[in-house]
């Protein structure tokens, strides 16, 4: 695969709070809160902002408990799960994000299809694995910065996965992040990793989201800006990585991990 873009060279990274990113955020959002969308369904735009969309599909991989479930639902805007059950089965979500492109100016709607499976369930039934792999585009390897072993399995993960799929996006995130004074991964131990592998690695909190004045309702634009990050990243790795298929982008040469 390519080499993974520097950060902010592809997608302008804090557009989504300018004026102009507002209103295109506006189709995602009803009265400060995320829109949900099924698998049929996307935001509608007015005429003047209408825009392409570039659809991606992603596994979201790791070891159970490190936060898959939790970090799809905060990318979506759900209610993070308080309390931690085995995923059964495959979960798909859908998020929407609009981004705009730093070579020309453009924006791009970008649309996410999150697949999210159980540990358990992948280790029952055969079929699971190759239906989240098929066609996938991109792979969230999660590990907990309170688990010290789901760390030290992404070696592993990346290895099998640069076999059966060298030309996709991956991507790595740490969850857990707000329980980081309580770590078992030390800072040294990232800097490592990010130099072996050259792999992009964000990391992102588990707690609940904030919350609208009813003091239920989450806050749909609040809860934006806590991942954007993660949103931004996948939308500058994924696009980089068709340029560069197309032809459009030189591949340079990628180094192999120590």
């Amino acid at each position: 695969m390519a080499r993974p873009p520097v950060p902010g060279s592809v997608v302008v990274p804090n557009w989504h709070e300018s004026a102009e990113g507002k209103e295109y955020l506006a189709c995602i959002l009803r009265k400060n809160r995320r829109r949900v969308f099924g698998l049929l369904e996307r935001p509608v735009l007015p005429p003047p902002l209408s825009i392409d969309t570039a659809s991606y599909k992603i596994f979201v991989s790791g070891k159970s408990g490190v936060g898959k479930t939790a970090l799809v639902a905060k990318l979506a805007g759900l209610e993070v799960p308080v309390v931690h059950h085995e995923t059964t089965g495959i979960q798909t979500t859908v998020v929407f994000w609009p981004a705009k492109l730093q070579a020309n100016g453009r924006v791009v709607m970008f649309r996410f299809e999150f697949w999210d499976c159980g540990e358990s369930a992948l280790k029952k039934f055969d079929h699971m694995l190759p239906a989240c792999m098929e066609n996938t585009d991109a792979f969230l390897f999660l590990f907990s910065f309170t688990d010290r072993a789901s760390f030290e399995d992404l070696p592993g993960q990346l290895a099998r996965v640069a076999g059966e799929a060298p030309g996709v996006v991956r991507m790595v995130i740490g969850s857990k992040f707000d329980q980081y004074m309580h770590t078992d991964v030390p800072e040294r131990d990232l800097t490592a990793f990010r130099q072996a592998w050259e792999l992009p690695l964000l990391r992102v909190k588990s707690v609940p989201g904030r919350r609208l004045a009813d003091g239920r309702t989450l806050d749909g634009r609040a809860g934006l800006a806590d991942v954007a990050h993660v949103l931004n990243g996948l939308a500058e790795q994924l696009w980089h990585q068709d340029q560069v298929a197309a032809g459009l982008l030189p591949n340079p040469p990628e180094s192999a991990p120590e």
